[in-house]
């Protein structure tokens, strides 16, 4: 059956029930307020064996697809919409972040703000055009990935982005192994579907249309 424009997600697995606390003071909501993001880590397997999607940031550094957690989105529809619009990704998502890591941004000279990325593992079925310019998706292998995602950062940080890679070449082997190996019991996934950056599912936010 043919996709068309559609980006379909296959959300495997299950999220963790969070606890919230009932107080919380106000500084420390402010100190939290864009705490919180999500990274699609796109891959295919070919014939040069596992390789990974970076897009370029503002300044002009590789990264993964990532952006802010967006209000009535789970994680991974999130990470899904970035992969779509910064890389043009089609494919599908899991629905649990299979690491987290740490950046700790610098919006003024006193102040110090640590945004957790929830990392979710994307396989790419096809690419379109980004909806996103400048962002010029490009295929690397897992080596020079790394390379790449070291390349004008803080060493700390490009080390953490190099860690990524490894994790997710290692889940991607043991999904590899199970798929080709001891036949596993099938699960219904939930699927949703994102049309031109338009989240379509039941109960989802929709965006309007460009013009």
């Amino acid at each position: 059956m043919s996709m068309g424009h559609e980006f379909a997600i296959e959300l495997t697995g299950g999220r963790r029930p969070i606890r919230i606390q009932n107080f919380v003071r106000l500084e420390h909501l402010r100190r939290l307020r864009g705490s919180e993001q999500v990274a699609a880590v796109c891959y295919r397997l070919g014939k040069r064996g596992i390789e990974f999607l970076l897009v370029r940031t503002r300044g002009d550094r590789w990264t993964f697809p990532k952006g802010s957690v967006e209000s009535g989105l789970t994680h991974a529809q999130a990470a899904a919409l970035e992969a779509f619009e910064e890389a043009g990704v089609h494919g599908r998502i899991e629905e649990a972040a299979f690491t987290r890591y740490v950046r700790v941004k610098r919006p003024g000279r006193a102040s110090e703000v640590e945004v957790i990325i929830n990392a979710h593992l994307c396989e790419v079925s096809r690419l379109a055009v980004p909806e996103e310019d400048d962002r010029d998706p490009t295929w690397f292998s897992a080596e020079k990935a790394k390379k790449r995602l070291k390349q004008d950062r803080d060493r700390n940080y490009g080390d953490d982005l190099a860690r990524i890679v490894d994790r997710a070449v290692a889940r991607i082997q043991r999904l590899y192994r199970e798929d080709h190996g001891v036949r596993r019991s099938v699960h219904k996934a939930e699927v949703i579907e994102i049309q031109n950056a338009r989240i379509t599912s039941d109960g989802l936010r929709e965006s309007p249309k460009k013009r």
